[in-house]
Parts: C-alpha cells; sequence; structure tokens
C-alpha cells in the first residue's frame, strides 16, 4: 500500500483542486445574464432542428477515430521500447524495425485506399 500512497495522494489532490475551482468560479465568478448567454448557441446562428435519434453521422466519422485509435495504440508501444533499449540489444532494434515496418505499410494502406481524407 505504501507504493500506491503516492499515487493516491496526487490524485486527491488533482480532485480536491478540480472541485476547488468549480465551486469558486461559481461562488465568485460574474453573474452577468441576458437573453443572449440563455440561448443555445452565443454566434447568432439558429440551431437546426434534428431527428429524434440524435441524426446520423457519416461512416468516414467513425473510421477517421478508429483509425486514430489504432495508430494511437500501436505508437504507445515504443515508449517501454524507449525505456529498455540497452538493455535489448540487437534484438530489440531488429523487432522495433519490424514493428514500424508493419505501422507504416499500414499506414500507406490507409492513405492509398483514401482514409484519411475527410470528403
Amino acid at each position: 500500500m505504501n507504493a500506491y500512497a503516492p499515487i493516491l495522494v496526487l490524485g486527491a489532490l488533482g480532485a480536491g483542486f478540480a472541485i476547488f475551482s468549480v465551486v469558486m468560479a461559481t461562488l465568485i465568478g460574474p453573474k452577468r445574464y441576458n437573453r443572449a448567454k440563455l440561448d443555445a448557441y452565443e454566434c447568432g446562428i439558429e440551431p437546426t432542428p434534428t431527428p429524434a435519434g440524435g441524426g446520423r453521422f457519416p461512416i468516414k466519422y467513425y473510421l477517421t477515430a478508429m483509425l486514430f485509435i489504432v495508430f494511437d495504440i500501436e505508437i504507445v508501444f515504443l515508449y517501454p521500447w524507449a525505456v529498455t533499449f540497452d538493455a535489448l540489444g540487437v534484438f530489440g532494434l531488429v523487432e522495433m524495425l519490424l514493428f514500424v515496418l508493419t505501422v507504416f505499410v499500414a499506414y500507406a494502406y490507409v492513405w492509398r485506399r483514401g482514409g484519411l481524407e475527410w470528403d
């Protein structure tokens, strides 16, 4: 439990600061309400009505999100390798080169198929 105490203390400090900031902003912040502030948007554009289900998103939105998650998770594997780079030696270097090559091939495939274009 002693090993986790600093993490718990840091989490408690972060949560306490967040709660304190929100409470103090509502207590001492300016309260100048008018009709424009209470509207849905302050930009002057009237919101368009949406269907009951919330509307439909194009499939490109989901594909872009999935591509981001896949490449983001693959890049996370570079951090442990960078930490233990000296201990792994040539084997670790060759394995990481193969991994990066695999990521590059996937990236080139997605780019070639037009998965990165937002039209």
